[in-house]
């Protein structure tokens, strides 16, 4: 009995909120309480002039804390520097403050913070937490679902420190300070109907991604395309391509490749 009811709720759950697992960024909504999450993030960039593709990993382990809160732990490996090496480590915290549930839909409010410490070599105008500079970022997640299709704006404001050894930050200290935004739109394609835990879930996603550097004025404004895959209600595949259509701040990449793994083990803990 238990064993069915577990599998009742994780369907009922995943029908609403399978187009909701955003890929560059996070919903308002959190994963389930007492489960734990593991991920692999894999990036393909390409290098403005050179054309070499620089590629990132970033493992990450995800805890449900509780259904408001959760936290992740994620570490940023790259060649980027002629040898596959550790670059940083970062902390990512969400808290759940408002939830108004109806049939098929719902509305979330979440506030974030991230922080994170990072050695890598310091020479682009934008302030990149999980790649490329150390700081701190906090902010605002507003996701609103309708039946099959989700909906969610994040805007957050970012400080960036001085990276680890001597990559100091190279720009005058106004321009520690950016505005970052993301507009997320996904749609649940298949299947059709669910008829058990088993089937495989299809979400196509698009994000745009933005930041302004508040003391420059300067701006980037990112899209990406997303294919998304839900197997068997815990784990998951993401494939996107992301590049720029505003570029009016310096930045080493503009555009490249995304290949993600997740897998999940719900009810981890008692």
């Amino acid at each position: 009995m238990k064993h069915t009811v577990s599998i009742l709720f994780i369907l009922l759950t995943h029908h609403v909120t399978a187009q909701e697992l955003f890929t560059w960024s996070e919903p308002a909504s959190n994963m389930a309480a007492k489960s734990f999450g593991f991920r692999s993030t894999n990036t393909f960039m390409k290098e403005n002039g050179s054309g070499k593709y620089n590629y990132l990993l970033r493992p990450e382990i995800m805890w449900g804390i509780s259904g408001k809160m959760m936290m992740h732990a994620e570490g940023f490996f790259g060649n980027e520097n002629n040898g596959f090496k550790a670059n940083g480590a970062a902390l990512y915290f969400k808290y759940r403050f408002l939830s108004n549930d109806e049939v098929h839909s719902h509305f979330r409010m979440a506030v974030y913070a991230r922080t994170t410490l990072n050695n890598s070599s310091l020479y682009q105008q934008s302030i990149e937490l999980n790649e490329r500079n150390s700081g701190y970022e906090a902010g605002l997640i507003t996701t609103k679902l309708i039946n099959k299709v989700s909906l969610s704006v994040t805007s957050g404001f970012l400080h960036a420190t001085d990276n680890a050894g001597n990559n100091k930050f190279p720009y005058p200290a106004k321009y520690r300070n950016a505005l970052g935004y993301v507009f997320s739109i996904g749609k649940l394609m298949l299947p059709k109907e669910y008829t058990s835990y088993k089937q495989t879930n299809l979400n196509l996603m698009l994000e745009l991604l933005g930041q302004t550097n508040l003391g420059k004025g300067r701006s980037y404004l990112d899209l990406a395309p997303v294919a998304q895959l839900i197997i068997f209600s815990r784990m998951r595949i993401d494939l996107s391509y992301r590049f720029a259509i505003v570029k009016d701040i310096y930045r080493t990449s503009t555009a490249g490749f995304l290949l993600r793994f997740d897998y999940n083990i719900f009810n981890a803990y008692k």
